[in-house]
């Protein structure tokens, strides 16, 4: 039995045979077979010297950072430095106007103070008036405003008036209130009327 096949397979005699699945010559490769070829690095690998690189530039980024964080607590403290500072200013006014609107209100009731005193010097005050003088009283001590001035106290001109001098008394060392006329008023340390009074000098010592 004669053995057949394509005319394809079958090479002339002389030449030798194609494989069928080889391309013919000339032609250009096929593109669907895969690339199996291995790729070349892209780079060369980081050298010694840029690790010590970025190690530098990450310490100058942390410095910069506490720097600035330093700069924010610096400028933190003087805002509430200066915060505390305007509060007590803002209270000390706000006392100051308080007190000034007090010394306003009570000076005139001072000279109202003196007339009930001289009522007194001429004997005890009628019941009903008794009891006005005595609430008037309670409601300016209330409000900051203290009597002073007593006989006897060492003259002081920052709270006493001296009237006049009635002599010398060999009972005391200094100059001394001896009456007083008028009794002095104050609101704190704020003097609102000094004591109008009669003083007497120590007795000249005998040589």
């Amino acid at each position: 039995m004669t053995d057949f096949r394509p005319e394809s397979d079958v090479a002339p005699e002389g030449e030798p045979r194609r494989d069928a699945a080889a391309p013919p010559e000339g032609s250009a490769p096929d593109q669907s077979a895969p690339d199996l070829s291995v790729p070349e690095a892209e780079g060369p690998a980081e050298t010694g010297e840029d690790a010590g690189a970025g190690d530098e530039e990450l310490e100058d980024d942390l410095t910069r950072a506490k720097r600035d964080l330093a700069g924010l607590t610096s400028d933190l403290q003087r805002l509430q430095a200066e915060y505390l500072n305007y509060k007590r200013r803002v209270e000390r006014d706000r006392e100051l106007v308080r007190e000034n609107a007090t010394y306003a209100a009570l000076v005139p009731i001072v000279e109202v103070l003196d007339t009930i005193d001289r009522a007194r010097e001429h004997g005890d005050l009628d019941p009903g008036f008794q009891t006005v003088a005595d609430q008037l009283e309670r409601v300016v001590a209330k409000q900051g405003l203290a009597r002073f001035g007593e006989p006897g106290d060492p003259f002081d001109p920052s709270l006493h008036e001296a009237l006049s001098h009635v002599g010398q008394d060999p009972e005391v060392s200094v100059t001394t209130c001896k009456l007083i006329a008028k009794a002095g008023y104050r609101i704190g340390d704020r003097v609102v009327r000094a004591a109008q009074v009669l003083v007497v000098d120590p007795a000249d010592e005998q040589q």
